[in-house]
């Protein structure tokens, strides 16, 4: 019986085409803006996690002052290299503490100029801040200690300078000193707040203080720490250090921030998730908008064909034979939009993916999700009209123009 009831709805709904394809369009774009929605947001949020776990596994970043970002210090003293070596040897937990300054200058070389970031960095940043090699070499402990003329280039200063040759053994200009560079990052990429995290130069943090910027203060201190350590604790150890060797006293705020970088990963990968799903609720309206459509096409289907109804009643169909005909009906053209709707959202997600530059996460769930929601919008909205189909006076209908 249910095939039969389902070649009759077939049939109705390929004896108009054009008005059934239009009936289905709000469940098409409904179905398609959530799917991609969705997609989109996961792509998304995993991008977010992957550009801010690029910055350190395990990683705690401290910096002076109370306010994140640069200009954050508000007047509070900068650290000390005794501050790197203090940390790595009084707080358990800790694998390696590495001191970073920044600066900003030209850096000149065969004929080229381009302006970067400077970085100086103890022995350990490049381990801290997961960097590694592409050509070349570390810093030596020497090199480290002396405050040697040597750098390390990032890939989008080497490509700028050099192009697709190696620069290791080549001399650079670093403002105005000369350094040798002995090696280049393997690229990162664009960060998680748009910043090319490749364009910089990356020099021994006491050449930089002695031959570049001319001072000795600390701007950040990166603490790794070790797997399965507790990070509660190791920040509760890590700010005791420090408000003793800032000469803190008890009822003073710090005067330090501590960021963890897994928390923070954390909170922007649940903020893009809170408008993924604002996003997706606000596409899911045109399901709803779908749905009514249908509705109203069957209601005028129901009225177009009273005579074929009253007939069917009066040569004894019964009334959930003609309902469920009427509802199949409405299924069908649910299911039908649905399924072109993630057709739809799937080119979309990939092309969206690409040209925002996130991975494309397929979620399965979603996509049944989504086909189910179309299928049941069919039910809900095709049951009225079926219902008021399979109700009509048989004689009534007969005598309908």
């Amino acid at each position: 019986m249910w095939f039969n009831t389902l070649l009759l709805a077939l049939r109705s709904i390929r004896r108009n085409l054009l008005r059934s394809f239009l009936t289905v369009l709000g469940v098409v774009i409904g179905v398609a803006a959530v799917v991609t929605m969705v997609t989109v947001g996961n792509g998304a949020t995993r991008a977010i996690q992957t550009q801010i776990a690029s910055l350190g596994v395990n990683l705690l970043q401290v910096r002076p002052g109370q306010r994140l970002g640069p200009g954050g210090s508000g007047g509070a003293p900068s650290f000390k290299l005794a501050d790197a070596h203090a940390i790595a040897t009084q707080v358990p937990g800790v694998l390696a503490v590495a001191a970073e300054t920044r600066s900003s200058g030209a850096v000149v070389a065969n004929g080229r100029n381009w302006s970067a970031s400077l970085i100086g960095g103890s022995a350990d940043w490049m381990l801290t801040n997961n960097w590694t090699l592409a050509d070349g070499r570390p810093f030596t402990d020497d090199e480290q200690r002396v405050g040697a003329a040597v750098c390390i280039l990032g890939e989008t200063v080497q490509r700028e300078l050099f192009g697709t040759s190696s620069p290791v053994g080549a001399s650079v200009r670093v403002r105005q000193i000369p350094c040798e560079v002995v090696g280049v990052l393997a690229p990162k990429g664009t960060g998680a707040f748009g910043q090319d995290q490749d364009d910089f130069v990356l020099m021994p943090i006491t050449t930089l203080h002695r031959r570049v910027v001319g001072h000795t203060r600390v701007f950040t201190l990166h603490v790794s720490m070790q797997d399965g350590a507790d990070a509660d604790a190791v920040k509760a150890a890590l700010r005791a250090v420090l408000r003793e060797r800032r000469s803190l006293a008890d009822g003073e705020e710090d005067n330090f921030n501590i960021l963890d970088t897994a928390q923070l990963a954390d909170t922007m990968a649940g903020t893009t998730r809170i408008m993924t799903m604002l996003l997706g609720a606000v596409a899911a309206v045109s399901l709803v908008v779908g749905g009514i459509g249908i509705m109203n096409i069957m209601l005028v289907s129901v009225t177009e064909r009273t005579r074929e109804i009253g007939l069917r009643l009066a040569i004894g169909a019964r009334e959930r034979e003609v309902m469920g005909q009427f509802l199949v009906e409405a299924v069908v053209l649910a299911a039908f939009g649905g399924l072109v709707g993630l057709l739809l959202a799937l080119a979309a997600s990939v092309g969206l993916s690409l040209a925002m530059d996130v991975p494309f996460v397929f979620e399965p769930a979603i996509n049944v999700l989504a086909f189910t929601v179309a299928a049941l919008i069919g039910v809900a909205f095709g049951y009225f009209p079926a219902r008021r189909a399979a109700r009509l006076d048989p004689i009534e209908a007969l005598r309908h123009e």
